[in-house]
């Protein structure tokens, strides 16, 4: 018997009360299923949450722990001992100095659409951050801050201390970009080397031009053959010397003769690449690379290991000096004029313009031009900087250029051409292409043959003479046996060349029993002093900055001094008689 029966049976129950009871039945049986129907939809969403939970976190940890996919190789940023990642890699010498790097950041701008639509008094606002910003113009703020533009720059490369103070203006649409900003630990020392980037952080010059994909794509330093300490010296000592001759500009390298590796480039006037001048600015102009210039009597180093490496012409060979030389209308004189007839040692120590030139005419024009596009002096060098000159080469080739060229006019080179065919003459004969990047110590390097050893060895004997007898003398340097050339080059004008402006070039190598460096040290309009007796020539000028530089670079790179012996010197002088023609003269081997 149910319970409602039960209760029909109670006395006193009434038909009414078995009605009333029957409904609170039914409404407790709803009231239970709709729980229950709650209790299992609360149920299930738990569920699922949970499952989606457990899904995210075995999907962190599969990353974090499992992940092996190798990293995009675009873009990536630079790794550094402080544990910053910067979007450009550092650039360091060869040592191991940083040259250039790259600090965080913090970029101001502004959204106009903003600061209308806060109903921000423009005026108002540009105050206040010319006051905590004191180098933003107060009319270009104002300008900026009104523009119609949704996003303007207003300061970039903010300090720290100025994004706290223009953070406590609190004006609204005004935001920070975070970024990076590149500087240059050594300012204007490597500014023509190292370049610069731009406010986009792109390189705009230098090697941060040239290498700007691989600088943003590695994570490694990009190590450069620069020697800072090298770079040091060169730069102090042609500062020092154009002071010294009041001169406008200057340039000096250092080479590896057997790697083709600079050691050292500068270029005067220089600039700060941390706050540049205008492109056009004269600064900016990297004459070692970029210039090309008429090198005077240095190119008679090319010319007479041209004459011995042809055959047609040996040591013991002599032309006559005895006067000036003419030919199709130009006349040609000496410097240092002997008035007589004169040995391939000696037109070289004296440097005898007319001895080079009937030098140059044994061996002929297509001679010359052969040996000159070997040696690389009628292209480009392949050098690792956007700013490379091209030579200026005659055309047509014709016997007087072969004539002017003998002694350096009629063919201009860049300074970067004439160092690095200088140090092939000295290291046995191979020309090894000039670069900006360190060589690993292991690497084979290749060269490609110019001249015979042979040439090589008596070509290092005659730039020896250079400085021990002939005009050279003040670029010696006891227990280094430096060798050279002078050279004085007139620079041209309108309807000629310019008298008093001459480029003043002193071009070495050292040791010369084992070369190991090539030295090129030039000076433009040097004036003459009260020193040099007036005299503006390379042997006055050029000279003792090698000097100079040699005696402060070789023991940096581990060359000590050899003990000086006086010896006999290895040409003996000619024995000449009435008429002028030499009647003996020993060889130089």
């Amino acid at each position: 018997m149910s319970l409602f029966q039960a209760k029909r049976h109670q006395p006193g129950f009434h038909a009414g009360d078995d009605l009333q009871a029957g409904a609170a039945l039914r409404l407790d049986g709803v009231r239970m299923q709709a729980i229950e129907t709650g209790r299992s939809r609360l149920v299930f969403t738990s569920l699922v949450f949970l499952l989606a939970f457990i899904g995210i976190a075995l999907r962190m940890i599969d990353v974090s722990l499992f992940d092996t996919r190798p990293a995009k190789p675009t873009a990536a940023p630079s790794a550094r001992s402080d544990g910053l990642e910067m979007e450009r890699a550092d650039i360091s010498d060869r040592n191991g100095t940083l040259l250039a790097s790259s600090l965080p950041t913090m970029s101001l701008f502004a959204e106009p659409e903003k600061l209308k639509a806060a109903k921000v008094d423009v005026e108002g606002a540009a105050a206040q951050l010319v006051a905590v910003l004191p180098d933003l113009d107060i009319e270009e703020t104002i300008e900026k801050l009104s523009s119609a533009r949704s996003f303007v720059y207003l300061k970039r490369n903010l300090t720290p201390r100025q994004q706290y103070d223009v953070n406590a203006l609190g004006i609204p649409g005004l935001q920070f970009e975070k970024g990076e900003r590149r500087i240059y630990p050594h300012g204007n020392l490597v500014s023509h080397v190292v370049g610069m980037t731009g406010v986009d952080n792109k390189g705009l010059a230098g090697i941060e031009k040239r290498f700007e994909n691989a600088i943003r794509e590695s994570r490694e330093p990009l190590g450069l053959s620069i020697d800072i300490r090298v770079q040091t010296v060169v730069r102090n000592e042609l500062a020092r010397a154009v002071q010294e001759f009041s001169a406008v500009g200057a340039t000096g390298m250092v080479m590896d003769v057997h790697t083709g590796e600079m050691l050292a480039m500068v270029s005067l006037p220089d600039f700060d690449p941390n706050d540049p001048p205008p492109p056009t600015d004269p600064s900016m102009f990297n004459r070692a690379t970029k210039g090309a210039y008429e090198m005077g009597s240095t190119f008679k180093l090319f010319n007479t290991a041209m004459a011995l490496d042809s055959g047609r012409i040996n040591l013991n060979s002599s032309f006559d000096a005895t006067k000036p030389l003419v030919f199709g209308g130009h006349t040609i004189h000496d410097d240092h004029a002997q008035n007589r007839w004169m040995t391939v040692p000696e037109i070289l120590i004296h440097s005898s313009n007319i001895g080079s030139a009937r030098m140059a005419l044994d061996v002929g024009t297509e001679g010359q031009r052969a040996f000159m596009a070997r040696i690389g002096m009628l292209a480009p060098p392949a050098l690792e900087l956007p700013e490379v000159g091209a030579p200026m080469v005659p055309s047509p080739w014709r016997e007087i250029n072969t004539i002017t060229i003998a002694f350096g006019h009629g063919l201009s080179v860049t300074p970067l051409q004439l160092v690095s065919g200088v140090a092939t003459l000295v290291n046995g004969g191979e020309y090894h292409p000039p670069t900006l990047l360190a060589r690993a110590p292991d690497e084979k390097i290749s060269g490609i043959r110019i001249i015979k050893p042979k040439t090589s060895d008596q070509m290092r004997s005659l730039m020896r003479m250079v400085v021990t007898e002939g005009t050279g003398k003040k670029a010696d340097v006891p227990g280094y046996e430096v060798g050279g050339k002078t050279g004085t080059a007139e620079k041209a004008g309108h309807g000629g060349y310019r008298k008093k402006a001459v480029l003043s070039s002193f071009v070495a190598a050292f040791p010369m029993d084992a070369p190991r460096y090539a030295i090129l040290i030039m000076i433009d309009e040097p004036q003459g002093t009260k020193e040099t007796y007036g005299f503006i020539t390379a042997g006055w000028t050029a000279a003792p900055v090698v000097s100079r530089v040699v005696a402060q670079i070789a023991p940096l790179m581990g060359l000590m001094p050899k003990t000086v012996v006086p010896a006999a010197s290895p040409v003996a002088k000619s024995n000449v008689n009435t008429s002028g023609r030499s009647r003996e003269v020993a060889a130089v081997e």
